[in-house]
C-alpha cells in the first residue's frame, strides 16, 4: 500500500484499479462510492474498468431504487431518501483506521447489508462501521448491490436471477485485487452480513471460488428456514414481472414490486421474504446440490453463525391481532412469547443449527451464537436487527430509536464495544475456543 496526504487533507491511494482520493473523517479514513462493477438493467455485472486519473472517492454510494418502508424507518431510525437512488449502484466504500500506516496489512471485513433483498444500502448511517474500525484496527468494506426486481428475480423467458448476488461476487473479487492498496490483507477477509445479507453470504459460500474470496463468514440472523422449496413461488412472481422491460422507468419498476410480491402471499411462510436467492441460476447450483456445494467449501471457511433470541418480535407491532392478544392479562404475553418462539425457530433457529452442524461435519470450523441483549421494557425485546446498533452506526443514528428506546446509550455502547471486539477478533483469526459469552449480551459455542 502507498498513500499520501493531498494538500486538501485528502488521501491518495494507489490500488491496481487506479488512483483513489479518500479523506480523513475523525478517527477513521474513508474512500467512498468506488465502482466495482457495471451492468445494464437485468444484465449480469462486469468488472468496472480501471482508470488512470484520480478517482474522487468522497461521495457515499447511491442506493438501488426502492420503495419506502415507514415501519422500518420508525424502528431503525432510517430516513427514506437518505441516499440518492440509482440503478448504477454497484459501488463500495472503505473505512480504515485513522492512523493507518503504509506498511500495514489489516484484517478486512466485507459488509453485506440486509433488508429482505428489497431495501437498504451499504452506506446508510445505521451501517456506518467507524466504531468497529477505530476500536479494533480492521478495515470494513461496505457493499451496495441491486435489490428486488432489479437484482433478485428470474423470469420464465430467461431474464437472469441472482443478479444482486453476482454483484456481490464482483465486489469480493474487487477486494481481492485492490484492498492491499488500502492497507488490507487479502488473505484475511471476512464476509459479514445480517438478515438477507447473512443469507447472501451463506449462499456465496456455495460458489466454487468462495474460499479464494473470503476465509471467514459471520452470518447474522439469516432466514435460512425459508430459502428452500421456493421454485413455484419464484416462477409465479417471475411471470407477474415479465412485462417489465429495460425501458420501464425505474420508479415504475419499484412500484410494481409490491404487486409481484403479492403473488407470493399464497405460498405461506415463504412469502415473508418473497425476493431472494434462486437455486439453479448462476452462480448457484440446483437446490438438490446446495448441501454438497457448501460441504466442498467448509474446510476453507470458518463460520460464526447465529441469531437473536426473539427474532419475530420485530414484526409484532405490525400485527394488530397479535397486539390485541398481547394485551390480554396473564395469558396474552405468554401466547405472544410462544408465537415468537415458533417463528424464530422456524425461520432462523433450526436452520441455523443445521447449517452449523453440517459445516462442522464437512470439516469446517463453526461457532454458533444466540444474542439476547435488549433495551429494558422495550416491546421489541431481543428482536431481529437488535444486533445492528451494537455493531454499526453511532449514538447520533441510534440513541432513542424505537428498536432500543429505553436503553441508556452508555449501556448500549458498552455491550456493543465487547461485541465489536468479538466480531473483529474472529475476523483477525483469533480462536474463540469451545464456548464463551458476553454477559447480558450473547453466548456462543463451538459446534
Amino acid at each position: 500500500m502507498s498513500f499520501e496526504h493531498a494538500p486538501t487533507s485528502q488521501l491518495l491511494f494507489q490500488p491496481p484499479c487506479g488512483p483513489v482520493t479518500g479523506w480523513a473523517d475523525g478517527d477513521v479514513l474513508r474512500a467512498s462510492g468506488i465502482p466495482y462493477a457495471t451492468a445494464g438493467r437485468f444484465q449480469p455485472p462486469v468488472p468496472a474498468p480501471d482508470w488512470t486519473s484520480e478517482f474522487s472517492a468522497t461521495s457515499l454510494s447511491p442506493a438501488c431504487p426502492q420503495a419506502p418502508v415507514p415501519f422500518l424507518d420508525d424502528v431503525l431510525g432510517t430516513r427514506y431518501g437518505e441516499l440518492p437512488g440509482s440503478e448504477d449502484c454497484q459501488n463500495l466504500s472503505i473505512t480504515m483506521p485513522g492512523d493507518l500506516r503504509p506498511e500495514e496489512r489489516l484484517p478486512v471485513m466485507v459488509w453485506i447489508h440486509g433488508g429482505s433483498y428489497t431495501t437498504g444500502s451499504g452506506d446508510l448511517a445505521i451501517f456506518d462501521p467507524a466504531r468497529l474500525v477505530a476500536e479494533n484496527r480492521v478495515i470494513v468494506v461496505s457493499v451496495t448491490y441491486r435489490l428486488g426486481l432489479f437484482g433478485f428475480l428470474a423470469t420464465p423467458t430467461g431474464r437472469p436471477g441472482n443478479l444482486g448476488l453476482l454483484d456481490q461476487l464482483e465486489a469480493f473479487r474487487w477486494v481481492q485485487r485492490n484492498i492491499a492498496g488500502f492497507g488490507g490483507d487479502p488473505g484475511r477477509v471476512t464476509a459479514f452480513g445480517q438478515s438477507a445479507g447473512g443469507d447472501a453470504i451463506a449462499h456465496l459460500m456455495a460458489v466454487p471460488e468462495a474460499p479464494r474470496l473470503f476465509q471467514r463468514a459471520i452470518i447474522q440472523s439469516a432466514p435460512l428456514g425459508i430459502t428452500r422449496g421456493r421454485a413455484r413461488m419464484n416462477h409465479a412472481m417471475g411471470t407477474a414481472a415479465e412485462s417489465l422491460t429495460e425501458e420501464t422507468p425505474a420508479m415504475e419498476v419499484v412500484a410494481r414490486e409490491a404487486d409481484v410480491a403479492q403473488v407470493a402471499r399464497k405460498f405461506g411462510m415463504l412469502a415473508a421474504m418473497p425476493f431472494g436467492t434462486q437455486y439453479g441460476h448462476d452462480p448457484l447450483p440446483e437446490e438438490r446440490g446446495i448441501e454438497e456445494a457448501w460441504n466442498r467449501a467448509a474446510p476453507a471457511i470458518d463460520v460464526l453463525i447465529g441469531h437473536t433470541s426473539e427474532e419475530a418480535r420485530l414484526f409484532l407491532p405490525r400485527s394488530p391481532r397479535l397486539m390485541r392478544l398481547g394485551g390480554i392479562p396473564l395469558a396474552g404475553p405468554a401466547a405472544v412469547r410462544a408465537i415468537d418462539w415458533v417463528v424464530t425457530e422456524t425461520v432462523y433457529g433450526r436452520a441455523t443449527r443445521r447449517f452449523a452442524r453440517r459445516h462442522a461435519k464437512a470439516g469446517g470450523r463453526a461457532h454458533r451464537y444466540v444474542l439476547d441483549w435488549h433495551a429494558p421494557g422495550n416491546i421489541f425485546g431481543a428482536a431481529h436487527t437488535v444486533d445492528l446498533p451494537l455493531l454499526l452506526g453511532n449514538r447520533k443514528t441510534w440513541d432513542g430509536v424505537g428498536l432500543i428506546a429505553g436503553a441508556d446509550w452508555a449501556d448500549v455502547d458498552a455491550a456493543g464495544r465487547r461485541m465489536r471486539a468479538l466480531w473483529a477478533g474472529f475476523a483477525s483469526g483469533q480462536d474463540l475456543g469451545d464456548s464463551g459469552s458476553i454477559p447480558g449480551v450473547l453466548r456462543y459455542r463451538a459446534v
